[in-house]
């Protein structure tokens, strides 16, 4: 009888959750950005939408893991630079609008004729010392927030000229200003501080991003996407790092309910802040990304888009623990074994999403922006 009843629990749940899906946006169908004309994409952020910059700051003979397969495996057969096993939102995103990826600002012989990603593997919103001065060490780059936009004023300089100034260079580009912050809150929870102490700055990262939002505008910027933080009580990297025996510490879906709950104040922050910025520059479109809707969507509906049911909390690329995520054995490190079918999995590393999980989530957030963006207008 016990068994029956668990059999029909477990119909009803599926039905409820595949209705769901279907009053979702379907990505990854028709949905594109060509309507929009972009002719370039400027992208600032962090790891999860680096594509070479931060294995080209490193000095000769420090090579970061992505600077080495498995890394780029499925799509590239090489490591990029890019923390994924293929390519990221921002690849989808300029394929979408019939552009080519961007070529990493570092590189030295880029393509930089429709656009340039300044975003950096480990980047912050906060500069590095402002985070030292709270007691949080950063790692891997110096290549904070502001030190992008140095790099985005010295290129915009180099391609705005008396003949053709950068409010006319730029009304056709798309700006994307993040995901950035989530390396800072990162590294003050993995180094001991509390969620009180952590959410006490929020305010400070959220306006290292609004003044980011400033700078490009100032430069001439016409339609900014700004995103938000992911659920990141989801990830593996946290559900190691905080596992518990306290059952109440876990959602329904089982994610950490504090670290979510994290998540959605900064993101509460940002949207106001977002709001704020709508009222100072009317003729400018500023548009939230919801990095955290999207893959909520992406992680509840995960069976119905083709990803294994059983390996949605676990890294595809990692070895130990339940969730298949190590600090002391990381995707990259020599004899880590790599999962049969990366594409069932929405986690890669433990930190970074798959190459699929990233095409879905890019479908959801193209579907949900593109009326936003004006540009049918």
């Amino acid at each position: 009888m016990a068994a029956k009843t668990l059999v029909s629990t477990l119909a009803l749940v599926n039905l409820a959750a595949y209705f769901s899906l279907l009053l979702q946006p379907l990505p990854g169908n028709a949905t594109s950005l060509i309507p929009c004309r972009f002719d370039q994409i400027y992208q600032l952020g962090d790891s999860i939408s680096d594509t070479g910059n931060l294995i080209r700051e490193k000095p000769i003979g420090s090579v970061t893991q992505f600077a080495r397969l498995p890394y780029g495996e499925t799509y590239f057969k090489r490591a990029t630079g890019r923390c994924s096993n293929g390519r990221l939102m921002i690849d989808f995103i300029a394929n979408s609008s019939g552009l080519p990826f961007l070529s990493p600002y570092k590189k030295t012989d880029g393509d930089f004729t429709h656009g340039v990603n300044y975003a950096v593997a480990g980047a912050t919103a906060l500069p590095t010392n402002v985070l030292a001065e709270k007691h949080i060490p950063t790692m891997g780059t110096n290549s904070s927030l502001d030190v992008q936009l140095n790099w985005m004023s010295t290129h915009l300089d180099s391609i705005c000229t008396p003949e053709r100034d950068c409010l006319e260079e730029l009304k056709n580009s798309l700006f994307v200003v993040g995901e950035i912050g989530g390396n800072d809150y990162n590294y003050a929870f993995l180094n001991g501080k509390g969620i009180d102490e952590v959410q006490s700055f929020v305010p400070e990262v959220v306006e290292a991003i609004v003044g980011a939002v400033r700078q490009v505008i100032g430069y001439g910027a016409a339609r900014v996407v700004v995103p938000g933080n992911f659920p990141i009580g989801c990830f593996p990297i946290y559900l190691t790092t905080f596992q518990t025996n306290n059952s109440n510490a876990y959602d329904e879906h089982h994610c950490l309910k504090e670290l979510n709950s994290f998540s959605k104040y900064h993101n509460d922050q940002l949207r106001e802040a977002i709001k704020q910025l709508k009222r100072e520059y009317p003729g400018v479109v500023i548009v939230y990304g919801d990095y955290y809707r999207a893959f909520q969507w992406l992680f509840q509906n995960a069976p119905f888009l083709g990803f294994d049911f059983y390996s949605t909390q676990k890294a595809c690329c990692g070895a130990g623990g339940d969730y298949n995520f190590s600090f002391t054995n990381m995707c990259g490190d020599p004899e880590i074994s790599v999962c049969q079918n990366p594409s069932n999995h929405l986690s890669w590393d433990g930190v970074h999403l798959t190459e699929e999980a990233y095409k879905r989530m890019t479908g959801w957030l193209i579907h949900d922006v593109l009326p936003k963006l004006h540009c049918f207008v």
